[in-house]
């Protein structure tokens, strides 16, 4: 091999950020174990980023426009609304748009459904602004798109474990750090880089659930990502974008506990690893080629950064975006509303009773099985009837493809997607365009008693259907 080529798109690009933060005091609870409901403060403030893409040519029909969101999720009618107002505001078609989450644990849980709640009165509201900012921003993206190259590169963090373990004192499954389980440690990079040579925004695509924070935690906090942005944009001054890869077993080493700076400390680890493979990135359009033998003390092999052809440069400007549709069957065991409901009232009866006796303890754990079961009835509740319809949007840019998937998928999806298609950079970002359905394992996770499975509406086997319809339809774009 005498030429090492970097994976590179050409294309328009864009980016624009503003700050999301939910007042102080709004609904906070996250986490079933929380003794608060309001938030206390801020850690590090929300943040909304928006990137738009589009060809060479400035096609806008054929634009991608990512919201990316620091919240954990909303209702699938609010992400909805977040969709179709920035479509409409940016003139393009509402399957050009996808909405993403960063999935940090400490936004608070900003659904409708908590509006009854302490601090829920903020959320409807906060709700309203908050389309109102993203619209806003959707309507002056277009205007800054400017001629620009994507270089991808990718490297390695153990930020990320895995985290079925198996507490064999109690014979159960805990979600936690398992350091004998695999975990992928890939982080995918890009650098976007406009035509003057300045930069415009980084990308950072990494697998890990931002569950540093936990129920000790009451500040507003985009978990590990606040502090993953501010660590690479003081190297390379320009918005950084981050995109949760399939993390549903994933979460960090040091996690669930209260203190910020240990989110820092994960957010500063990650950041180190994508710093390393950014600052491997070539000039734009380029490839790194040996040009030949200098006689020096020893004959020496020398290589330089040359300009690509036009037929690499033309292979930079394939453009080419797709929807696809997975109908996924639901567990037949599935539990029903009715069934859902029973179980809420003895969980809330058992509760009164751990209250009554004095034992904060046991209220405290009962409390966490209300929730747990809350969340399920919000979830069943936005289920589609007969099939769960898990729509995939897919892109081919340049050399690169991008996966935006909805749900919290195991990292099956990733690993066996970039197994399959080596030879490309492969952008996989999920819970976009909504959670739901929710956890989706892998098929030997049913039956043992993992959290996960556990609640998943899933039948087993759907990720591994998902990995193959999405390769199909990959190897049909390529």
């Amino acid at each position: 091999m005498t030429v090492v080529e970097t994976p590179q798109t050409r294309c328009r690009a864009a980016i624009v950020r503003c700050d999301i933060t939910p007042p102080v005091g709004c609904y906070h609870r996250m986490w079933g174990a929380a003794m608060h409901d309001r938030s206390t403060g801020v850690h590090k403030p929300l943040l909304a980023t928006l990137l738009w893409l589009e060809p060479v040519d400035g096609d806008a029909t054929q634009a991608l426009l990512i919201v990316a969101l620091d919240h954990c999720l909303l209702d699938t009618a609010d992400i909805a609304d977040l969709q179709s107002g920035a479509a409409t505001a940016a003139g393009i078609a509402l399957s050009q748009v996808v909405v993403t989450f960063s999935h940090t644990h400490a936004a608070g849980f900003l659904s409708r459904s908590r509006c009854e709640s302490p601090g829920g009165e903020l959320i409807a509201p906060y709700l309203s602004d908050l389309r109102v900012k993203i619209s806003s921003l959707a309507v002056t993206i277009r205007k800054h798109a400017q001629p620009a190259t994507i270089l991808y590169a990718t490297g390695r963090c153990r930020l990320a474990s895995h985290r079925d373990f198996f507490d064999a004192q109690r014979q159960r499954f805990v979600c936690g750090h398992n350091p004998d389980g695999p975990a992928d440690d890939t982080v995918l990079v890009g650098k976007i880089v406009a035509e003057r040579g300045e930069p415009l925004a980084t990308l950072v695509n990494y697998a890990c659930h931002p569950t540093t924070l936990a129920w000790e935690n009451t500040l507003i906090s985009p978990d590990y990502v606040g502090a993953l942005r501010e660590t690479i944009e003081q190297v390379i001054p320009a918005p950084c974008l981050f995109l949760q890869g399939a993390s549903g077993d994933l979460g960090p080493r040091q996690g669930f506990v209260g203190n910020a700076e240990a989110a820092d400390a994960n957010g500063r680890e990650l950041a180190f690893a994508a710093l390393s493979a950014l600052q491997s990135l070539p000039p734009p359009g380029t490839h790194f080629a040996y040009s030949g033998p200098v006689v020096s003390g020893a004959t020496l092999g020398t290589w330089r950064h040359e300009v690509v052809c036009k037929a690499a440069r033309q292979l930079h400007e394939c453009w080419r975006l797709d929807r696809l549709e997975i109908p996924l069957a639901y567990r037949p065991e599935l539990p029903t509303k009715s069934a859902t409901e029973a179980e809420l009232a003895r969980w809330r009866e058992e509760e009164k009773k751990a209250i009554a006796k004095g034992d904060a303890e046991l209220a405290r754990d009962a409390h966490a099985r209300v929730e747990r079961i809350v969340r399920q009835l919000w979830k069943l509740s936005e289920l589609p009837q007969g099939r769960f319809p898990l729509h995939v949007q897919l892109a081919r840019l340049g050399d690169s493809l991008w996966v935006f998937v909805p749900g919290e998928h195991y990292q099956l999806l990733q690993k066996a997607l970039r197994e399959r298609f080596p030879q490309l950079p492969l952008v996989i970002a999920t819970i976009a365009g909504g959670w739901q359905p929710g956890y989706i394992p892998v098929a030997d996770a049913y039956g043992r008693g993992i959290y996960q499975e556990e609640i998943a509406v899933v039948a087993r086997g759907s990720l591994e259907q998902i990995v193959g319809a999405i390769g199909d339809a990959l190897d049909r774009m390529l």
